[in-house]
Formats: C-alpha cells, structure tokens, sequence
C-alpha cells in the first residue's frame, strides 16, 4: 500500500471540488431549459437568440472545467480518486458541448420546421440533467445517500433507453414522411445530435455509479 492510502484517513479531504461540480450540474439543468425553449420555436427569429444563451452556458460550463482541473493541481488529497474527478467534469463538459451542438445544427441548418421528437426529446434531456443534479448533490454525502444516487442513475439509464427509442421512431418517420431531401438530412442530423446528448447523460451516470462504488 502507498502512503496515499494511509494518508486519505488522517489529512483532511479537500471538499471545495462538491460546490463546483454542483455549480456545473446547475449550467447545465439551464442548458437543457433553454434547449426545451427552443424545440418550441417555430422561426429563425424566435431561435437564434436562444442559441446564442446555449452557447453562453456551454462556455460557463468549460470556465467550471477549468475550475475543477485547477483544484485538482493544488489539492493533497481529494475527496474521491484524481481520475474520477477529471472523468466526471469531462462527462459534464461532453454533455453541455452536445447541448451546444444541437443549438449550432439548427442555427446553421435552418430548418423549415421540428418534428415532434425534437421536443420530447429536449424533455428526455432535461430530466435527465435534473437527476444528474441530484446524483451530483448527493456526492456530498455519498454513504447515506447511496441508494438516492442509484435510484437517479436507474432513472438516467430509463430516460436514456427511452431517448433511444424515440431517435429510431423520429427517423422512421423522416424516412417516411420527409419529402424534401434536403430537410430530411438537416433534420436527421438535429435528431442524432439530440440522441448523442442522452448518451452522454448516461456516461454522467456510469462515472457517478463508479465513484459511488469506491466511496461506499
């Protein structure tokens, strides 16, 4: 055994990193707010001034990186492992950049209009990153809090399946009803984006699982 291991039991952990890695699960419950907010426009108009604030947040959440990387240089001993830290900041950070990315295809895109799954897709999403919030909250206090944690990474894990049923519903009904090809690619490529971000609330999830594990 290392000296790091005798070390963790009597030098206090540095509990600074729960509070910004709370912060970050807040920028990104907005995110998925404003991303429920666009999926409800019906004009360009309407839209780009909701993508310019998901942009706004995407960079609020990589200023909380830069943040959380920072403390991991200037703290002896961590509250949980230094690789699970970057892991979950870069889980945090990937889902925020997808968000992004969904504000950008339609920005450049410019559909003529949504399919229906976009919207329910965007609802998927939020409440995934409202269970991320909760499972990051409890951190804190991982041992009494531990089957909270597990409760929000099953249901992470059921907003997911269900965003993936959705994504081959919305593109069956692309393929079926789409006449106008170029539509049919700039809405297809909106919808796989919007799945790729549910994907990556549940790699949040399997880092928060894998943390839970070591710390209980």
């Amino acid at each position: 055994m290392n000296i790091d291991y005798f070390l963790k039991f009597f030098v206090p952990k540095d509990e600074s990193f729960f509070p910004l890695f709370e912060e970050n699960a807040k920028i990104l419950i907005r995110a998925a707010e404003l991303l429920k907010d666009l999926m409800e426009t019906s004009t360009i108009e309407e839209r780009e001034p909701i993508i310019w604030e998901i942009k706004a947040a995407e960079l609020a959440g990589d200023e909380m990186i830069h943040k959380i990387f920072d403390q991991i240089n200037k703290s002896f001993i961590t509250p949980f492992d230094r690789e699970d830290i970057q892991e979950l900041a870069s889980s945090l950070d990937d889902v925020l950049d997808y968000i992004n990315g969904v504000g950008q295809r339609v920005l450049l895109y410019k559909p003529k209009s949504f399919i229906p799954e976009f919207k329910v897709m965007a609802e998927i999403i939020h409440s995934a990153s409202l269970e991320i919030d909760i499972a990051v909250h409890s951190l804190r206090h991982a041992g009494r809090e531990k089957e909270k944690i597990i409760q929000t990474c099953i249901k992470i894990n059921t907003l997911e399946n269900k965003a993936d049923e959705l994504y081959h519903i919305g593109i069956s009904g692309l393929f079926e009803n789409e006449t106008n090809t170029n539509e049919l690619i700039k809405k297809k490529g909106i919808l796989e984006t919007l799945e790729k971000v549910a994907d990556k609330a549940e790699d949040v999830s399997d880092v928060i699982k894998t943390i839970l594990i070591k710390m209980t």
